[in-house]
């Protein structure tokens, strides 16, 4: 027999005896007891059926088997084709004779049945995966709107989508990658607003990926559909699990991915601008969406400048404004400023995975001496000064208030920077550092290979002024003007 490799690609015979040699080497049917199969008669003809425990709906199956078994003889159709159409008592019903797509299906939970003297393997598509429900995601949480969320489940999210936007213009398109996993993959876009080249390009940048598997789902995928400039800290995508988020931005004309086994999806093309928005802006009346949108940009400001901008007047006194000398440090700095904040900001970060993997039941516990020895103590010990304690808190509760992880850490990355260069250099460091960051951000290229900062590069009033303030008809933006290509 040839290899595995070259006799996936052939077709399946005609003897079920030679089908099921075959399948029992490929599957390695004696090893994994997950995989059933079971010779029965259907219609006086020898059948096979193969499926994999776990993946299919036992009551299902066993009504199946029961309307196989009871085909007689002289009600037994004659082909493939006629019993698919005919004789399965099933919605989802397919017909493969290639062995790639035969195991591809298999191993995607579906049902097969092989019967003797047939040239195409009959599916059945009874699989129902492990799934939780859709509850409100933990980081994406909104004050007003619904509250369900995207899970791990594919079809459950395309649901979730196709529940709000209820055009035949909206296309889900399935695709694969990797070469052992096999990922389901879903392009979501509204056929009649999507920018047709871009997606043509997203398209055949996923057909060609060639990898072994999608280890970490839609970040492995994001990967490989960017491999440039890495060093640039600032999110290429947008990342979100609300099904109203996404549904909005398909709406747009962008193009939503799915991956299966992740909670959340991919959205491009993405500008800064579409990073910082959150579903609260529309869920409040226009005034009040306006007002929490400029609260994000302004605390995003206050983030990235209040450490280095206060390091930079301890070291050049003279520069603070008349009436805000309280904000000299009074006490004595046993440890330099600059160590201080780097020091914190690793500790930030070390009591951020330390909660991520803190059981339920100690949180409580560890959070008040995590408060108290690292709070008041490390002050009173002379390792830190409160008022580097102070900024420090509020930049790590700041960063909260984005809901993008990538623009947090982008953020911290371009802060620590900006720390590192005031203390060498300055107040040359500090312009230096300030404009490294926009250089950054300006010089960030999404997958579109379009400008990062749109609209205002390049500039666009009219599409400004709908990004900085919450209009009271939000609508849907011009798939071509929302591009800035014209």
């Amino acid at each position: 027999m040839a290899s595995e490799a070259t006799d996936s690609k052939e077709k399946m015979a005609t003897s079920l005896e030679a089908n099921m040699l075959y399948m029992n080497k490929v599957i390695k049917a004696d090893k994994n007891f997950d995989v059933i199969y079971r010779v029965i008669q259907v219609g006086g003809k020898n059948a096979c059926i193969y499926l994999i425990d776990g993946f299919c709906k036992d009551e299902m199956m066993q009504k199946l088997l029961q309307h196989f078994m009871d085909i007689t003889e002289d009600n037994m159709p004659k082909d493939a084709h006629e019993m698919s159409k005919g004789f399965v008592p099933y919605v989802e019903v397919d017909l493969k004779d290639t062995w790639e797509e035969i195991l591809y299906s298999l191993m995607s939970g579906v049902f097969l049945l092989f019967v003797d003297g047939f040239d195409k393997c009959i599916l059945i598509d009874s699989r129902t995966y492990p799934a939780r429900g859709v509850e409100e995601p933990e980081k994406d949480k909104v004050l007003r709107g619904s509250k369900d969320g995207f899970v791990e489940t594919i079809v459950f999210n395309t649901a979730l989508i196709r529940r709000r936007i209820r055009s035949t213009d909206l296309v889900m398109e399935m695709m694969h990658a990797g070469k052992s996993s096999k990922t389901d993959i879903v392009l979501c876009y509204m056929d009649n607003r999507v920018d047709h080249a871009f997606l043509e390009k997203i398209r055949d940048k996923i057909k060609n990926i060639q990898v072994d598997a999608l280890t970490m789902n839609q970040e492995s995928l994001a990967e490989c559909l960017y491999d440039r400039r890495w060093y640039n800290p600032f999110p290429k995508f947008k990342f979100t699990e609300r099904p109203d988020t996404a549904s909005a931005q398909v709406l747009e004309g962008n193009i939503v991915i799915l991956v299966d086994n992740s909670p959340s999806v991919l959205i491009m093309p993405t500008s800064i601008f579409d990073v910082v928005e959150e579903a609260d802006d529309y869920y409040f009346p226009p005034i009040t969406g306006t007002y929490l949108r400029f609260s994000r940009f302004i605390i995003a400001l206050l983030t990235y400048l209040m450490t280095p901008t206060f390091l930079l007047l301890m070291e050049y006194p003279h520069l603070i404004p008349k009436g805000f000398e309280f904000i000299m440090v009074r006490d004595t700095v046993n440890v330099p400023l600059i160590w201080q904040f780097l020091i914190l900001e690793l500790a930030i970060d070390g009591l951020r995975l330390a909660a991520v993997n803190t059981p339920n039941m100690l949180s409580t516990p560890l959070s008040v001496m995590a408060a108290l020895v690292l709070g008041e103590f490390s002050v009173n010990s002379g390792w830190f000064n409160s008022e580097v304690m102070l900024y420090m808190a509020f930049v790590a509760i700041a960063n909260y208030t984005q809901s993008s992880y990538e623009l947090g850490y982008a953020l911290k990355f371009m802060r620590i920077i900006n720390l590192i260069l005031t203390a060498v250099f300055g107040v040359w460091g500090y312009g230096a550092g300030i404009l490294l960051t926009v250089i950054f951000m300006v010089t960030n290229r999404t997958v579109s290979d379009q400008s990062y900062i749109y609209p205002v590069v390049p500039f666009n009033a009219k599409q400004l002024a709908k990004r900085l303030f919450r209009l009271r008809l939000p609508g849907a933006l011009d798939p071509v003007d929302k591009k800035g290509n014209k």
